[in-house]
């Protein structure tokens, strides 16, 4: 995701025209990585917009470690984990009235339309082995590069990299693709 520094520094110094053109220009990125969390349009747009939310708001938050467009995945994938949480928690509640009409069991779960495999996965690698959260989703989900998940994470480049192969590895056994 190519960012004019300008126009990030101009939106960091609190710009609002400046806020609003970065918004645009990356919100067709966000809209993309949410939807490799949440398969089904509506849910990737409630997430997108909540992450594009947090960007505004939060933007200060960047320190320039690593990319912005490494940043902007890190709080996308994170929205799209919680959104889906939220979404879950609304299932629990509703039940089967929160089934959206013509979803395709198939490949989408009862939540809202929602890919529960991979998801609930990753909410179980979050309680086992929370450490490998955010490298695995940094990498398999927004496609970082390993040496850019070393910076956002302050860890060093092998760790990152054990990290990885841990979370694949449950990730994987939780997916029953070992068999």
């Amino acid at each position: 995701m190519d960012v004019d520094p300008g126009l990030l520094a101009r939106a960091r110094s609190g710009d609002a025209d400046a806020l609003h053109d970065l918004l645009a220009r990356i919100r067709p990125e966000v809209v993309r990585r949410c939807r490799r969390f949440l398969p089904h349009p509506q849910d990737a747009e409630e997430a997108a917009q909540e992450a594009l939310l947090t960007i505004a708001t939060r933007l200060d938050t960047f320190t320039g470690r690593g990319s912005f467009g490494g940043w902007v995945n890190v709080v996308a994938g994170n929205q799209a984990r919680m959104t889906y949480r939220s979404m879950r928690r609304r299932f629990d509640e509703r039940g089967l009235d929160a089934v959206p009409e013509g979803a395709d069991p198939a490949r989408t779960s009862v939540v809202a339309g929602t890919r529960l495999d991979l998801l609930d996965a990753i909410e179980a690698l979050e309680q086992r082995h929370p450490e490998a959260v955010e490298a695995f989703v940094m990498r398999d989900l927004g496609s970082l590069a390993y040496d850019e998940i070393a910076d956002h994470l302050e860890v060093p480049l092998g760790t990152v990299k054990a990290r990885i192969h841990t979370a694949r590895a449950f990730v994987r056994e939780r997916l029953g693709g070992d068999e």
